[in-house]
């Protein structure tokens, strides 16, 4: 594991070492077949039937449509280009130190939570919120993301945001 990286990136980490072909289908069977993006979405879930098999099978129908999982896998790829900015992003929470909000599940396979961490590492005007679910936080914690988010446009803003009722 490397920068809050979870075990479920050793595929794609594979890939980016060496873009060829064969690795190219693991990350294809691990992240955009039916059973990867399942898993995306239950992995970690306390309680899996609270997430409508709607999310996954439209995530799934959507990421296949015809050439779409190929523009996938190479974003997968090229996301190796954005982790080299990191440092550049880390210095800037460091100078900056904007408002931040980072609400992770504690259980997501992909990002796990030294990764949310290193947020309040770099700026101490991050708030880090752990939740009891995976990497699809919103499919179980819809109502805590977004009272976590009122608040901090409410503190941002001064102008009480927090307290209206949706």
């Amino acid at each position: 594991m490397k920068m809050g990286w979870g075990d479920a990136w050793g595929p794609i980490r594979k890939y980016w070492s060496d873009p060829s072909a064969a690795n190219r289908e693991e990350v294809r069977r691990a992240a955009v077949s039916f059973e990867g993006i399942k898993f995306q979405y239950l992995h970690g879930v306390k309680h899996p039937e609270a997430v409508g098999p709607e999310s996954y099978w439209l995530d799934y129908a959507l990421v296949n449509r015809p050439g779409n999982t190929d523009i996938q896998l190479d974003l997968f790829l090229d996301y190796a280009n954005n982790v080299k900015l990191y440092p550049k992003f880390q210095e800037y929470f460091r100078t900056s130190k904007p408002p931040l909000l980072a609400i992770w599940g504690k259980n997501d396979p992909f990002f796990i939570p030294p990764g949310a961490e290193a947020y309040k590492r770099d700026n101490p005007n991050a708030t880090v919120q752990f939740l009891d679910t995976g990497h699809s936080a919103l499919e179980t914690h819809v109502e805590e993301v977004a009272l976590a988010v009122r608040e901090l446009l409410g503190r941002v803003s001064g102008s009480g945001f927090a307290g209206v009722s949706a």
